[in-house]
């Protein structure tokens, strides 16, 4: 079937490219191959060229009648694996979990989650007025609904 054909394919040229990683691959009916990557670096206009050629270069057009879109995740798009944070370290995110939405500096990560930093104002513990404090949320990966860069200009 065609769709494993370009399975295949797709899976041979990320297998060479290690630092490049599949988020999204959709094919429909009329063979419109669209193809989303990201990468520990950051994703350039040649790495999406390198995974199209790997792709188109070896299947035959006379057999096969498709189009393809390979594209990088984009800058605002929610992260989909535990594998895109790290890149992502000394950045302002935006989390959601289903104990709230935590806004603060991506810090660490590690295999299991990740750890926010923010300051915030509260009330003083004593006396009118408010205090600055630090404040850290350690988040599990499979914590997270939805996580995303804050681009701040």
């Amino acid at each position: 079937m065609f769709t494993d054909i370009v399975k295949n394919l797709l899976n041979k040229a990320l297998e060479e490219r290690q630092d490049l990683f599949l988020i999204d691959f959709k094919m429909s009916n009329d063979n419109a191959i669209k193809i989303i990557i990201d990468g520990d670096k950051g994703v350039t206009v040649e790495d999406c060229i390198y995974i199209s050629r790997a792709i188109e270069h070896n299947i035959d057009r006379e057999e096969y009648d498709f189009s393809l879109d390979v594209m990088s995740a984009g800058a605002a798009a929610p992260f989909k694996l535990p594998r895109q944070f790290a890149k992502h370290e000394g950045r302002t995110l935006e989390v959601k979990t289903e104990n709230g939405k935590f806004e603060g500096k991506l810090t660490s990560v590690s295999d299991d989650g990740i750890t926010l930093e923010w300051k915030a104002r509260e009330p003083k513990p004593v006396g009118k007025g408010k205090v600055t404090v630090q404040k850290k949320e350690n988040i599990a990966f499979k914590d997270v609904l939805e996580a995303k860069v804050i681009i701040k200009f």
